[in-house]
């Protein structure tokens, strides 16, 4: 296994925080378990991947790893020579190990002191064994709400409970579900969401988006559709003589909003040729003598 987390993320040490972050996400949507099932390289992979983050995407870690003073899996490193002596007599400096400290009351005691100092209640230090992982839920999960399996480095499976409303790039935060940190204390889960694209729905801030196909009779004559959302299938009624791309509000129909409330659908309308071509159709449009009257394409013009 790889020891150098630089080089697992493929960043440079001198990478902002934003680039190794840029870095995880891009490698964990590649190798992430749920999506290479049954690909065990995949999955030892992401495993080294997150234990990577784990040091570079916490700057406390991350400075420490680039002093030596912990390794790739965040444990301590044997502690180099403290101190020098000039021996007596020698000329030169003797080097001590933690020997050395015995005049000012011992090692032990002051390694002591900083681990009470870095796992006392409430330290926020705590979060040493917190894990960064990334989850791809579905659009209508995050809408509506759900449960889903999370696997962990380590091989653990977790559920997730998915609150309504959920929008991408949210997290979401397991307490004591991480990796033991220092002094034992169990760090917590941040589960970064990405909301996985739906063949019909987009989403837009708290407004849900979705391009209704109507046939030509449809646009020129007016008339009632049905149209997708979220909670089932509504009339909607169109005005004759309907340009395709002409967009329509139906109001609370979106996501549910942080203050209360919801969004709303924007239904953009699209004229759909039939599939196989219509003799009938064909004629009337030959026929029709206005149909050289309009240019579309003008409004284009510089």
């Amino acid at each position: 296994m790889r020891t150098d987390p630089y080089t697992i993320l493929g960043v440079s040490r001198s990478a902002t925080q934003k680039d190794v972050q840029a870095a995880f996400r891009k490698l964990a949507k590649t190798y992430h378990p749920d999506l290479n099932p049954g690909d065990a390289e995949a999955e030892a992979r992401f495993k080294e991947i997150t234990a990577a983050h784990e040091i570079l995407g916490d700057e406390a870690k991350r400075s420490r790893f680039d002093r030596g003073e912990i390794d790739m899996n965040g444990a301590e490193q044997a502690p180099r020579s403290y101190r020098s002596r000039t021996a007596a007599g020698s000329g030169g400096p003797t080097f001590y190990d933690s020997d050395g400290f015995s005049d000012i009351g011992g090692f032990e005691d002051i390694f002591a002191s900083f681990m009470s100092h870095r796992t006392g209640p409430g330290d926020s230090r705590q979060g040493a064994g917190d894990l960064h992982l990334v989850m791809t839920v579905d659009l209508l999960d995050a809408v509506n709400g759900g449960k889903q399996t999370l696997t962990l480095p380590d091989g653990k499976s977790l559920e997730v409970k998915i609150p309504p409303g959920t929008r991408d790039g949210q997290t979401l935060r397991l307490r004591g579900k991480g990796s033991q940190g220092l002094g034992g204390v169990p760090g917590d889960v941040l589960v970064e969401l990405r909301v996985r694209p739906h063949r019909v729905f987009s989403l837009e801030g708290d407004d849900v988006k979705v391009d209704l196909p109507i046939t030509i009779a449809e646009a020129v004559l007016g008339g009632k559709v049905k149209v997708p959302t979220l909670s089932g299938s509504v009339q909607l009624t169109l005005k004759p003589h309907s340009n395709s791309g002409t967009s329509l509000r139906l109001r609370g129909k979106g996501l549910p909003k942080a203050g209360g409330g919801q969004g709303d659908m924007l239904v953009t309308l699209r004229i759909v040729l039939p599939d196989a071509p219509d003799p009938e159709l064909t004629a009337l449009l030959e026929r029709w003598s206005g149909r050289d009257a309009d240019d579309p394409r003008a409004r284009m013009a510089a």
